[in-house]
């Protein structure tokens, strides 16, 4: 009887990738590096990162196949990441996909559905079960990206220092994450990574979501995400599913606004790996 493969599976975002070393959905070996992302990273660099990180966690164990899901894998990025892969590792089967295959594969399988991320930034997709039918583009947090974390942030700031929020919440606000108007302003627009900031400020929303200043926000952003994104694709025969960290911790508002807009609600997961190790268990 042949052995079953061990398989390496990666879920890379832009800050952290998880790895998870598989053999027929048992996991063997897991660990967590830096993200990697071909949109800020050379072929090289990429190498470079998964030689010096990655490969050292990986020693005296057999792989037989790697596949690396990641934020940035647009189709004419995945030959360069393929080859940086192939650098370091001399295995001969290795697939690249994006995050939103990622989230397909673990939330849908091979069964159709409407396969949705909801963390520092938002995106969907119609899944037929082996590809993906639509997909409407997020556009990022200052176009788009309804529903995400720095959507959220944007809003959250954007109505405190307009004075939109109950009074003394704005004050609370600024003396929980130490920030200032100027700072927030640098932050924003001077300084790398605003998405990640704005992101980071959206927990005050859960902490304080019982007022109604702070439910509006997050149940109109949410509104947003089904109306521009859910709704243009074949919801009414199919469930959405959704992964990401805003997803898993708004869940209950989700659901709220879900269930108003006429949308069905399947799976909800914090992190996709779990399901992605069930889905190559094959």
């Amino acid at each position: 009887m042949t052995e079953s493969p061990h398989i390496l599976i990666a879920d890379s975002g832009a800050t952290k990738t998880d790895w998870c070393l598989a053999q027929n959905g048992t996991p063997l070996h897991r660990f967590c590096t830096k993200g990697i992302s071909p949109i800020y990273q050379s072929e090289e660099e990429i190498s470079a990162e998964i030689a010096e990180n990655v490969s050292p966690q990986l020693q005296g164990k057999t792989i037989d196949a790697i596949r690396f899901y990641g934020s940035g894998n647009i189709p004419e990025k995945i030959p360069a990441v393929k080859r940086a892969i192939a650098n370091v590792f001399t295995v001969k089967d290795i697939e690249v996909f994006s995050d939103l295959v990622a989230a397909a594969h673990a939330l849908c399988g091979h069964r159709a559905g409407i396969a949705c991320i909801l963390g520092t930034g938002s995106n969907s997709c119609e899944w037929d079960g082996e590809k993906i039918l639509a997909q409407i583009s997020p556009l990022g947090f200052i176009l788009g990206d309804e529903g995400s974390g720095g959507t959220l942030g944007k809003l959250l700031v954007g109505n405190a220092l307009k004075n939109q929020l109950t009074p003394g919440l704005k004050e609370k606000f600024l003396s929980q994450f130490k920030l200032t108007t100027a700072e927030i302003i640098n932050r924003v627009y001077r300084q790398p990574f605003p998405s990640r900031f704005l992101a980071s400020l959206s927990p005050f929303l859960l902490e304080n979501i019982g007022d109604k200043s702070i439910c509006r926000i997050v149940e109109e952003s949410f509104s947003d995400f089904f109306e521009r994104n859910v709704k243009q694709y074949d919801y009414r025969n199919n469930k959405v599913h959704l992964v990401g960290s805003i997803a898993w911790h708004y869940q209950a508002v989700l659901k709220s606004v879900a269930e108003k807009k006429g949308v069905a609600i399947g799976k909800i997961e914090q992190s996709p790996m779990a399901e992605l190790i069930k889905y190559h268990r094959q």
